[in-house]
Parts: structure tokens; sequence; C-alpha cells
């Protein structure tokens, strides 16, 4: 297990981002005394002659996107490499792992995964050969592991350079960036979100020092902007703010992003100013629904007048907002849809919205809190195994219609590259449409040649 690329690591997809998913377990390997390859499939090829020379094969599934692909990834896996070791990692591996081992998988791991993974390789060297080696636990799937780690460096200078990636959009430059993660997991338990089910309201701290570190490691190489990936930056604000004054101290020119909670943004608004002149761009925000009937059923913490509230709280910092949307739920109405596009446009926010978000619709895997939820109930349908969800239907058919021909539009818009308001409009006037109304008149408001709020060029979705 310890001649080169025995261990193979592969990433699946990661939001555009270099893969941090590959590139801890990578460094926590090699401080160890092996020496992994790495591959990631959203970015290059597969590739043939790593996957031969793989004695374990580990997934990498931190998101719904990756576990689709990665199920993929496995099954070439296996018929280039029949006797490797193959075991999926991160959040998707766990919600999804009967699955995952009916189909392609030898184990399964949840949570701070660098520690099994690491505990599964020397598992696999004692038994001598990777064919029929499992996790020492009943069913080949481990707990979610639930333990602070002490992280290494990130490990990423065999992956595909930053320039492979999503760039940040800003005055009509793109400029490489760089990702971090100050903490992982979450405080909160929303129920549509796949973090509660493995992290059960826990998150851990990353040491500042590692973050500094690697932040250092990618502004060496040309990285101008930091995000930072956490599920929510403001879990821990101490931890937060000393990380962007240290940021902004070695690199006053670096900008950065983060995520946070409406009700976070609400609880910090005294920090927003300084996160600003900090260096912060734009805040990446669940805002969901504007309904708070919708907002109730997913335990979001925040209700419509906070959404309202955080906005102008990040205007008055001079930080812009970028909401995401859970646009088509079982209690959204046409009423409420045709309500949230009206608040973008009034609000001023078609640019900080990525049209993606206009289409997306509640996923329910495995293992989800909405599986346990009396309102969820009288909707939901049967597993859909391949899709890795459960079905639902919406009890008005125009909601259905509509998402369907929404996620086609988007879609067909992203591909060709469409102004961002030009997709909107289309988007109303479907929905116009669908509710038997005459469409609103196109947009005058916003010039094709006009200045847009920074932005990355790979949307935010699940």
């Amino acid at each position: 297990m310890r001649a080169p690329g025995e261990i193979l690591l592969v990433a699946c997809y990661e939001l555009g981002h270099q893969p941090l998913a590959v590139a801890w377990p990578a460094a926590v390997f090699e401080n160890l005394g092996y020496r992994p390859a790495v591959m990631d499939v959203s970015v290059e090829p597969f590739d043939v002659e790593r996957v031969r020379r793989a004695t374990l094969v580990a997934i990498s599934v931190p998101m719904h996107t990756a576990l689709r692909v990665g199920v993929g990834v496995a099954e070439r896996v296996r018929a280039v490499n029949p006797g490797c070791h193959i075991s999926f990692y991160g959040l998707y591996a766990t919600l999804n792992a009967e699955y995952l081992l009916a189909h392609a998988a030898d184990s399964v791991i949840g949570g701070e995964a660098e520690e099994p993974l690491a505990e599964l390789t020397r598992a696999i060297e004692a038994h001598g050969s990777a064919t029929g080696t499992s996790m020492t636990v009943p069913g080949r799937v481990a707990r979610p592991h639930l333990k602070r780690l002490d992280l290494p460096l990130p490990s990423r200078s065999q992956l595909p350079g930053l320039k492979s990636y999503a760039r940040l959009e800003r005055d009509g430059r793109h400029e490489l960036v760089g990702y971090v993660e100050a903490s992982r997991g979450c405080l909160h338990m929303c129920r549509h979100c796949p973090i509660p089910p493995i992290y059960a309201g826990r998150f851990f701290a990353v040491s500042a020092e590692i973050v500094l570190a690697d932040i250092r490691q990618q502004v060496a190489v040309g990285a101008t902007h930091v995000t930072f990936g956490d599920p929510d930056f403001l879990n821990g604000p101490t931890h937060a703010l000393r990380l962007a004054r240290a940021l902004h101290a070695e690199f006053p020119s670096v900008t950065f992003d983060f995520t946070a909670k409406i009700e976070h943004l609400l609880r910090r608004r005294a920090h927003l100013r300084e996160l600003s002149d900090l260096g912060c761009l734009f805040i990446v925000s669940a805002a969901e629904s504007l309904s708070d009937v919708v907002l109730g059923h997913l335990a979001k913490g925040h209700a419509r007048a906070d959404i309202v509230a955080a906005l102008a709280d990040c205007r008055a910092a001079g930080l812009a907002l970028r909401p995401t949307w859970v646009a088509f739920t079982p209690w959204t109405t046409l009423d409420d849809y045709r309500g949230m596009l009206d608040f973008v446009a009034a609000e001023a926010l078609i640019d900080q919205t990525d049209p993606v978000q206009y289409s997306l619709r509640l996923l329910v895997p495995r293992g989800s809190l909405l599986l346990d939820s009396p309102a969820m109930r009288p909707h939901l349908g049967e597993l859909d195994r391949e899709l890795f969800s459960y079905r639902w239907a919406h009890p008005d058919p125009r909601m259905d219609r509509l998402q369907t021909v929404v996620a086609a539009v988007v879609a067909d818009a992203a591909d060709r590259g469409e102004d961002s308001a030009l997709t909107f409009d289309r988007v109303s006037m479907l929905a116009d449409q669908e509710a038997g109304l005459a469409p609103r008149p196109a947009s005058p408001r916003l010039a094709p040649d006009r200045a847009r709020p920074p932005r990355m060029t790979e949307p935010w979705f699940c």
C-alpha cells in the first residue's frame, strides 16, 4: 500500500473548486508514509493507468451531483481493476450506503473521514489483499466519525491547477480563486440539508494556522480571491473574524466570500462592515423561500422579514448578498413562486441570483430529516434508488409542470451564456403563463453593458 499510486483518491465534483475533500486525505496519507495518487474527474479524464495501479480507490461524494457521478466512476473502476477495494466517503456516502454497497462499494465512510480512511488502509495492509477486505464494522458502513481531527496542510500539488476551476468574475475580468474551510459540520438542523443527518448539530473548527497556510499556498500559485466554503462561516464567529483579519493583514489585496445563515447575518450585523472592509465581496445565504409556511416546514430558523432585514444590513455594509432558493417544494404555491420573482426584481437581485436557483426542486435523500416530517408525508412517493432521492408530487400539477420547463430553460441559458436578466424574463413569462395571466413586460431595467456585482463563474447548487 506504500508504493506510489496504490491509494487513489477520486474527486467527482465540488462546486467548481479544487477539491479539498481529496486534498486533505491526501495530506493525511502522505504524513503516514503513503504515496497516494489523486484524480478529479470533474476537470480531467478518467485515467485508466492510475486506476490499474490502485489497491484502494476512495471516491469522495460530498454532494448529490458528486454521488451520481461517483457511481459511474466506481463502475468504470471495477471494470478496469476488479480486485481493488472501492470506498465511498463524504456526506452522501453514508446516506446512500445500502445502494452503494449493493452496486459498487466495498465500504462507506461518513463524517470526518480522514482517520477512518487511514484505518481502512491499515486493514487492507494487514489482510494482504484488497479482495474481501471490509471496514471492521457491521455491514461495512462506518458510523459517521464525529471527532475533531488535527488536520494537516492540504496536499494540492497533484491536483489540477486553479486555472482548471471556477473563477471570480469581477469588473469584466476572471480571477483565480482559492478554496478553504475554516470549519466542518454545522450547528443547525435544517430539515432539507444533508449535513444534520450526519453531524447531528455538531461542527468542528479547523486550526487557524492550517487555514492560513492553505490560503498562502493558493495565493502563491495565483489566487486573488478566496472562498470560505464552510457550511456556515459564522457558526464560529470569533474564529471567522480572526481568520478574516489575518487574511487581510497578510494579503490586503486578496478578497473573499463566505456562506452564512440569514439568522447569523442578523446576529452578527455589527461585524458586517468590518468584514466588508477586510475584503469580503459577497455572502451566499440559503434564503430558500419567502413563504413563512415553507420556511417553517424546512426549519430554517428565519422568516421572510429576516431576509429583508439581512439584505438591508448587507447593503448598508457594502456587501452583496447572493441568496439561494429551494424554488419548488410541496408547499410552495404558484403565487409564492411568482412572488419570489417579483421580490428578486424589486430588490435588484437579478444579477445576484444564479438563474439555476429559479429551477431547484426540493431534494429528499435517504436519511433526510424531512422523512420524519408530518408535513412531508402526504406528498412523498417511492425512493428513486438511481437518483438517490425520494420522489414527491406537488398537490398543484401546474407547479410540477413549471419546474420541468424552467429547469430546461435555465440549463439551455447557462449553456449559451445568456444574460441573467434575459433568463429571468423568460422564467417570469413561464410563471405568468402557468398562472393564466398575461406576461409582464420584459424588464427594461438592466442594460447588457451594465456593471455587475462580483460572482463565481460556477453557479451554486447541490
